[in-house]
């Protein structure tokens, strides 16, 4: 059964073509490119204009809403899946974007608190990646960003007199390692 052709679908390629997006920094026109993090806006006048915008929001999507206001605007905090795991944001993200901190108790050494030899004033925790390693960190981030992969191990260097061991598995034994990425010497 052959019918008639409606010609109105033709003329929907034009129409889109008359909303194109315009580069606000130069006026040029917008398309889309692909990249390994995933699609975004570009402009077509590149290297002139390096103007990009991402497609994706890599902001979390959110998994429950909490009820609890948010200490900074109100609005109501709610669980979020995103790039590095689980977290509690506020709802009106990006407008506000207040992130709870996890409570954690400090991480202790047989009851013996690590204190950061970079800063001292903060304290070393474990905390880990996203791969789910276990590392230690200190807690003054984003001010200290002192971290190291072994256990940390109160203690001072006999050879070169830092301020923190750590502890070193290997199948010969267990045996303490100065921390300072210069010396590294096995303590006796």
């Amino acid at each position: 059964m052959a019918g008639k052709i409606d010609e109105s679908l033709f003329s929907a390629h034009e129409h889109a073509l008359e909303q194109e997006e315009r580069c606000p920094q130069c006026g040029s026109v917008l398309v889309i490119r692909h990249s390994k993090r995933g699609p975004f806006k570009a402009c077509s006048a590149y290297p002139e204009c390096n103007f990009i915008e991402s497609l994706n929001h890599n902001d979390g999507h959110v998994v429950k809403a909490l009820g609890l206001p948010c200490p900074e605007c109100g609005n109501e905090l709610v669980l979020r899946q995103g790039r590095f795991g689980m977290f509690i944001g506020c709802s009106a993200y990006p407008t506000c974007q207040h992130i709870e901190k996890r409570d954690q108790a400090p991480e202790e050494d047989n009851g013996i608190k690590v204190a950061c030899p970079e800063c001292n004033s903060g304290a070393l925790h474990e905390k880990k990646s996203r791969f789910g390693k276990a590392f230690y960190a200190c807690d003054g981030y984003p001010k200290c960003k002192f971290a190291v992969n072994l256990k940390p191990i109160k203690g001072m260097c006999e050879t070169c007199g830092y301020p923190l061991l750590l502890e070193k598995k290997l199948a010969a034994g267990t045996f303490n390692v100065c921390a300072s990425k210069k010396c590294q010497q096995k303590q006796g």
